[in-house]
């Protein structure tokens, strides 16, 4: 089972891609990760990519596309696999689209997370994380049972995200609408387009991305 989580910085698709990975087996894709992973590997796709990251330039397409082809062959993606943040553009579909036909696979879905931009705004700006273990909290939505302490570990240290800032999330938000919505016709020309309501509560969201799983 292969498959696309889309929705704009804050919808959750980090969170339900954790579960998918935990519950399901399919690994879930971060293309910083695999970037990190190939620079610190020294392969060759590794080398290139920073040495343009060096010279703070974006990673072409090509070269995404070549280290996704590269982590899904190995066996830990035998199950399936979630990208989410990739792709952004049309372009970057049409690269994706060609690859796994070129490899022999295929995307099964690809789920919209539909938001409401408003209260996804207050979602994102109350963030915050343990700065130890890295478990997430909500200023109005999910405090630590104890006052200053994490659920999790038990550190008192707490971290939040500079960019979760209102004005940040209003300049995300146009990215988004910009270049990624497009996507949203090409992939349901295609037929594998699904919706979800992202505003639900993280198990509800989990229920409904599982029942669009099951009747694929």
């Amino acid at each position: 089972m292969n498959i696309i989580l889309l929705g704009p910085p804050g919808a959750g698709k980090g969170t339900q891609a954790q579960r998918l990975q935990q519950e399901r087996g399919l690994i879930q894709l971060s293309t910083g990760d695999m970037l990190r992973a190939a620079v610190a590997s020294g392969s060759e796709l590794g080398q290139k990519a920073k040495g343009i990251m060096e010279r703070g330039e974006l990673v072409p397409d090509e070269l995404m596309v070549g280290l996704i082809k590269d982590r899904i062959a190995q066996p830990d993606c035998a199950k399936g696999f979630i990208l989410d943040g990739f792709p952004r553009t049309e372009a970057q579909a049409k690269a994706l689209d060609k690859m796994l036909t070129e490899t022999g696979k295929k995307l099964d879905r690809v789920i919209e997370m539909e938001v409401d931009e408003k209260a996804l705004t207050e979602r994102v700006v109350g963030r915050f994380s343990c700065a130890k273990c890295g478990a997430g909290y909500h200023d109005k939505f999910k405090r630590p049972k104890a006052d200053g302490v994490c659920d999790v570990c038990g550190a008192t240290e707490f971290t939040r995200r500079k960019d979760d800032n209102a004005e940040t999330m209003k300049t995300r938000m146009a990215a988004y609408r910009a270049q990624t919505e497009p996507l949203l016709p090409y992939y349901s020309t295609r037929g594998v387009l699904r919706k979800v309501d992202g505003m639900a509560a993280m198990d509800e969201v989990y229920r409904q991305i599982t029942g669009v799983l099951a009747g694929t």
